[in-house]
């Protein structure tokens, strides 16, 4: 027997190519998954698929294939690539996501439902292509992508923490729905993570890193390590009585309150939007 959880299981990871869906990768292809990264960008996937190459040890794979999660018929095909000639999919990994700065004041109705769209819509159509897959070969395991957005207010970005709201109870329901094929679905809400996006926009910045520290129990700054290693154990054989579950990885950051981007917004705003936004005694 191998000495290796996920030999033989397949695995696929949208938002692959990057940041922590790349972490998730690696934790999973470690482990003998074959694993099938997913994103819009070919060059970054075979980038990405080419470094994970070297980690993938005997009777593992790395492949890749463009998709945009908001387009269902993407999605499925997708799923259709990652299940390979056997036609079985054992772990999806809905990773998909951004998030972007906005005030409830100057963000129209179709900027908000960007966020949905990927965010929310983009899970759906990966839960449920991958579904569709599992419930006719013994069940399996998907993982959404939340956030600590997810259960508290982030000042500044009304539109991701919704829509990451939302994704949580997606994945109530749909673990509700889907236990009877043996089909397990939770999330991981990560708190701040070393990502690309994050080391250029956010990290350099003193006065919004410092909202996330000071709100930490254990104040560091999160790797994709970090998030690859919980998801590994959601997609696994050890977490095999879990579903329904929002399992936060943020330092405890959860149990505080939300970061602030004031630091970031403020001045590239200007005085007089700021004070619209945030009243004349801002």
């Amino acid at each position: 027997m191998s000495e290796l959880a996920l030999a033989g299981k397949t695995a696929l990871i949208t938002g692959g190519g990057t940041g922590i869906g790349l972490g998730c990768a690696r934790a999973l292809l470690r482990d003998g998954a074959t694993v099938t990264l997913v994103g819009r960008r070919e060059d970054v996937l075979a980038q990405a698929a080419d470094a994970l190459s070297g980690d993938a040890p005997e009777g593992a794979e790395v492949r890749y294939q463009t998709c945009d999660v908001t387009q269902e018929e993407d999605v499925n095909q997708a799923v259709e690539r990652a299940a390979g000639a056997d036609g079985r999919l054992d772990i999806a990994v809905a990773n998909a996501g951004t998030g972007f700065g906005s005030f409830i004041l100057i963000t129209d109705a179709d900027t908000f439902r960007q966020a949905l769209d990927l965010n929310v819509v983009g899970t759906y159509n990966t839960i449920r292509a991958a579904a569709m897959r599992m419930k006719d070969s013994g069940g399996g395991a998907i993982v959404g992508m939340s956030s600590i957005a997810g259960s508290v207010t982030h000042q500044s970005m009304p539109a991701y923490c919704t829509a990451k709201a939302g994704l949580e109870m997606l994945v109530k329901c749909a673990a509700d729905e889907l236990g009877c094929f043996g089909i397990r679905v939770n999330a991981v809400a990560p708190g701040i993570v070393a990502t690309e996006i994050m080391q250029e926009h956010v990290i350099p910045n003193p006065q919004v890193l410092q909202t996330y520290t000071e709100n930490m129990p254990i104040s560091r700054i999160g790797s994709v390590e970090d998030v690859g290693t919980l998801v590994r154990f959601l997609a696994g054989p050890e977490s095999s009585w879990i579903t329904g579950q929002i399992v936060a990885v943020d330092g405890g950051h959860n149990l505080r309150r939300g970061p602030s981007y004031e630091g970031m917004l403020r001045g590239a705003m200007g005085e007089d939007v700021w004070k619209f936004l945030r009243g004349p005694e801002a």
